[in-house]
């Protein structure tokens, strides 16, 4: 089976003059290397893709392949995800992971809670936040939490997220409107623990493959932000959990993950509230898949499942949603 492998390189962009923060999401070339490298080792034909752009010149060159395993984030835009999944889905190739709407809807956090909230999942208390002229409407009681509404691995986050007073939270959404041109989700902050679990499957087949602690070692608020999931190394400690917090950590991820119909693989955040109740924060059903530094993988290899088997898992979660055979 011939598969191609669509990515967005953080060198590639990095060299067209986009800055590390610009480039946070899209993947080291280890990443893809390994990837590769494990499929090959499962026994697939493997064809490095790359980008968006570079998966377009290739369809309308007439080339094709069995499957696509997508890890492209894209650049603009809350449809970023979701264009090379739509792209195949025109051409009817199978890809790994989910389809468009799931990941437009899972970049727009603001989208993805309304979803959460019909559904009658625990998610704190939110309003997304368009123009600075709206900040008045919000009435949720301090203190909050900010945060750009479609960004991942941290980008928008830091120190000042959390906020007290209406004086920092008009500073704060000022920024970020300003700084990532797109709307704010201010939300009530959590001050519990938080959990990030590893989800593996598609509908009745979803179930979680571990749940992991997230300590920031030296932040006492235990804010996962950009700068500590950069350097998550030095600054977090990750801790896998098990027993009653875990499997209730695990039951409500399974309910959000499938309400917005995810596929194959990714992670859902979690956090207590001050009752030690658990509260979906987000979905990434795009999951980094770097060996030891994406938090998927290591939540994996602390359940004691290889990379290999991992990738393997994936693949046949996406193998059977298309009835296909290796």
């Amino acid at each position: 089976m011939k598969v191609g492998i669509t990515y967005d390189l953080r060198d590639y962009y990095i060299k067209e003059g986009y800055s590390l923060e610009e480039t946070a999401e899209f993947d080291r070339t280890s990443t893809i290397d390994a990837i590769a490298e494990t499929l090959k080792g499962l026994g697939f034909e493997i064809d490095r893709i790359g980008n968006d752009f570079e998966l377009m010149k290739r369809l309308v060159n007439r080339e094709r392949w069995d499957m696509v395993f997508n890890i492209c984030e894209g650049l603009n835009g809350y449809g970023r995800e979701s264009i090379v999944p739509a792209l195949l889905e025109n051409y009817k190739i199978p890809h790994v992971f989910s389809d468009p709407l799931t990941l437009a809807i899972s970049l727009n956090k603001g989208m993805a809670k309304r979803i959460f909230k019909s559904f009658n999942i625990r998610t704190p208390d939110f309003y997304v936040l368009n123009d600075i002229e709206d900040i008045e409407n919000i009435k949720i009681d301090y203190p909050l939490f900010a945060k750009p509404i479609g960004e991942g691995t941290g980008k928008g986050i830091g120190p000042d997220s959390k906020i007290n007073n209406f004086n920092e939270l008009k500073m704060v959404c000022n920024k970020l409107l300003k700084k990532y041109n797109q709307a704010v989700l201010v939300e009530k902050y959590l001050s519990g623990r938080e959990f990030t679990v590893g989800i593996i499957g598609t509908g009745r087949d979803a179930c979680s493959i571990g749940v992991m602690e997230v300590i920031n070692k030296l932040d006492k608020e235990n804010i996962y932000s950009y700068d500590n999931k950069e350097y998550c190394e030095e600054k977090v400690v990750y801790k896998f959990i098990e027993g009653e917090i875990a499997e209730k950590c695990k039951k409500i991820s399974i309910e959000a993950w499938n309400s917005i119909e995810c596929k194959d693989a990714g992670r859902v955040d979690v956090r207590m509230d001050e009752k030690g109740n658990i509260n979906v924060l987000e979905i990434n059903p795009l999951a980094g898949l770097h060996p030891d530094h994406s938090d998927l993988p290591i939540i994996s290899k602390l359940a004691g499942i290889s990379y290999k088997e991992l990738i393997g898992r994936i693949m046949n979660s996406a193998l059977k949603r298309y009835k296909l055979n290796v």
